[in-house]
């Protein structure tokens, strides 16, 4: 299990991982997203669904490395936010999940690899 907002920003460990979950906790809560609809995954799809745009648009139109790397921040942080609002924790998932990848075979398609377990 996760931590909500309030367990973050309780929380004094010092790794990377949790002074960048404290941060976004702290973003949250200067906001107060709990209250204003803002935990709401509808809502934040639709808000990931707007920065993997501004993202595609940055590279496919040309834009500069550092507007990529900016929209690609948004959507790291708001995934981070993904696993407040669920109180997942994102950490442990993607251990997990990485374990799993590191076992598959990658397939060349026509667009380019794929690391999946589907089959052709």
């Amino acid at each position: 299990m996760g931590r909500n907002v309030e367990q973050w920003l309780d929380s004094n460990e010092n790794d990377e991982w949790s002074c960048m979950m404290r941060k976004v906790a702290a973003f949250h809560h200067k906001h107060d997203f709990a209250s204003k609809n803002g935990h709401d995954m509808g809502y934040r799809i639709a808000l990931t669904v707007e920065e993997l745009g501004e993202l595609a648009a940055a590279i496919t139109k040309g834009k500069p490395i550092e507007e990529c790397a900016e929209e690609m921040a948004d959507i790291l942080i708001l995934l981070m936010g993904h696993s407040l609002a669920m109180e997942i924790d994102l950490k442990a998932a993607f251990e997990s999940k990485y374990e799993r990848i590191m076992k598959r075979s990658a397939i060349t398609g026509r667009l380019g690899i794929r690391v999946t377990e589907y089959q052709n």
